[in-house]
C-alpha cells in the first residue's frame, strides 16, 4: 500500500514506542484509527456522490484504458498515422468503377484554375528563391 514491507513496519512501530512512550501510544493509535475511518468514510461518500451524479455510465467506463501509465505517445501517433493512411487507401483499394465527376451546379462559381509553370526536363534541378530559403 505505502511501499512499506514487514521489517520496516516493525522498525517504525519500535521507534513509535520509544518516542511516544507506552503511556501515550494508545491515545495516538486511537487517533490514527479515527483518522483512517474518517478518510474511508469520505472516500466512500465521494464515490457514492459520483455514482449519483454520473449515473450508470460510470460502471461502463474502462478505467484501465484511462490509466496515465498506459499513455505511450509513440504508439498513439503511430496508430493515428496508420488510421489516416488506411482511410486514404480505402477508396483506391475498392477496385470498382470510379464515380463520375459531379456536374457543375448552376449559379455556383468554380474556383479559378491554378496556373502551372513549364515542366522540367529529366535531371533538371527545380528553381528556388535564395532569399526565401
Amino acid at each position: 500500500m505505502l511501499g512499506i514491507n514487514g521489517l520496516e513496519l516493525v522498525v517504525l512501530a519500535f521507534i513509535a514506542v520509544v518516542v511516544l512512550g507506552p503511556e501515550r501510544l494508545p491515545e495516538y493509535a486511537a487517533q490514527l484509527a479515527r483518522l483512517v475511518k474518517g478518510l474511508r468514510r469520505m472516500a466512500t461518500g465521494a464515490r457514492e456522490q459520483l455514482r449519483e451524479e454520473v449515473g450508470p455510465e460510470l460502471d461502463e467506463v474502462d478505467w484501465r484504458k484511462l490509466d496515465p501509465r498506459q499513455y505511450d505517445p509513440r504508439r498513439i501517433i503511430k496508430e493515428a498515422l496508420l488510421d489516416d493512411f488506411e482511410d486514404v487507401l480505402k477508396p483506391v483499394s475498392g477496385g470498382g468503377p470510379r464515380p463520375a465527376p459531379a456536374a457543375p451546379v448552376p449559379g455556383v462559381a468554380r474556383p479559378p484554375a491554378v496556373p502551372i509553370g513549364p515542366r522540367l526536363e529529366a535531371g533538371q534541378a527545380a528553381p528556388y528563391d535564395l532569399e526565401a530559403t
